[in-house]
């Protein structure tokens, strides 16, 4: 999970609506996120286990991060709760996080609505499912040089 400064409340607001769903899952963050995130279990879930692991801020390499678990297949859904209002100094980053998003078939919500479409799937945490891999990925391992 990821939410520029502007937003950062918002998702909190919704981690704590959807709670229960998602301290089923492996969370990670990035920096500011994490913490608070983790301040919203200890309010509302203190006797919980369950916490989310925190990487670096985004712009100090916290979405490259993300991005490199998403490549790597670590990670089954990013919830990045976008301020398109303002430009980011790490808006590259932003965009590569997109991107491999897209790439890797994963579920990518960068606002409320979307978020809550993804968590009441009854696909969501079914462990069953696997999202496809394009074909193109491999395709592109395999290319001739």
């Amino acid at each position: 999970m990821v939410a520029h400064d502007g937003r950062k409340k918002e998702l909190c607001e919704w981690f704590k609506f959807n709670m229960e769903s998602l301290l089923k899952c492996t969370l990670y963050a990035t920096g500011t996120t994490a913490r608070l995130l983790n301040e919203v279990i200890a309010a509302e879930a203190p006797k919980s286990a369950v916490k989310v692991t925190g990487l670096l801020s985004g712009p100090l390499g916290g979405d490259q991060q993300i991005g490199a678990m998403i490549a790597t297949q670590q990670i089954d859904a990013l919830i990045f709760f976008c301020d398109n209002l303002i430009t980011q100094g790490h808006q590259q980053d932003v965009g590569a996080l997109t991107r491999l998003a897209s790439l890797y078939n994963i579920p990518f919500a960068t606002n409320r609505t979307t978020a809550d479409m993804i968590i009441t799937s009854p696909l969501f945490g079914n462990p069953g499912y696997k999202p496809i891999i394009p074909g193109t990925i491999e395709k592109y391992k395999n290319r001739k040089l």
